[in-house]
């Protein structure tokens, strides 16, 4: 690793309690939570522990889950589960749905989003937090960022409504989000 990756590294790992805090101020008034692309959980416990939310993380890979967060407790734990198939959860089961540096790695984004929207309830929320194109990650890592407006027309795509998208952190950080709608004939618009 050189120095340039070491420092985003760094900078991005100082930046994680601050877009935990943010994420949960975001998420606070939902009671059940999931958290796609969960990694290391690390997202899963500190609501689980601050909100005292029941959240579940899933992630296609179980390698960075530590051992406790594998267990059967109520609320907190973390499954290996492919996004796009979450058939463990009934329609409408979920308050609120939330990825973090996510949504770039998806093979196939609008079925997960698509997957999202039916297990959260009516006026549910959805939120990615990521890197746009253009960011330091995208010069760093090279991979497949998105443009705010391109993540707007996923959420739009997958029938959310009341879409937002729109860096912040100063370029650094992607934050979208939609609610499902209360009804089928839910609005839909975004603002970039």
């Amino acid at each position: 690793m050189n120095d340039t990756t070491a420092l985003a590294h760094d900078f991005y790992d100082m930046m994680k309690p601050r877009l935990h805090r943010r994420i949960g101020r975001e998420l606070r008034l939902a009671h059940r939570v999931l958290d796609i692309g969960c990694g290391s959980c690390d997202l899963v416990q500190y609501l689980t522990h601050t909100y005292h939310q029941d959240v579940t993380g899933v992630d296609v890979s179980a390698d960075g889950f530590p051992s406790r967060a594998r267990s059967r407790e109520r609320r907190g734990r973390c499954i290996r589960r492919d996004a796009a198939c979450l058939d463990f959860l009934k329609d409408e089961a979920i308050d609120a749905v939330v990825t973090v540096w996510a949504l770039h790695e998806m093979d196939h984004p609008s079925e997960v989003l698509d997957e999202c929207r039916r297990i959260l309830r009516p006026g549910g929320e959805m939120l990615i937090v990521d890197f746009p194109r253009g960011s330091l990650a995208q010069r760093l890592w090279n991979e497949d960022y998105l443009r705010p407006k391109q993540v707007a027309e996923l959420l739009e795509k997958a029938r959310f409504c009341h879409v937002t998208c729109r860096p912040t952190e100063r370029g650094q950080i992607l934050w979208g989000k939609g609610y499902r709608p209360p009804d089928a004939g839910g609005e839909k618009r975004h603002v970039v």
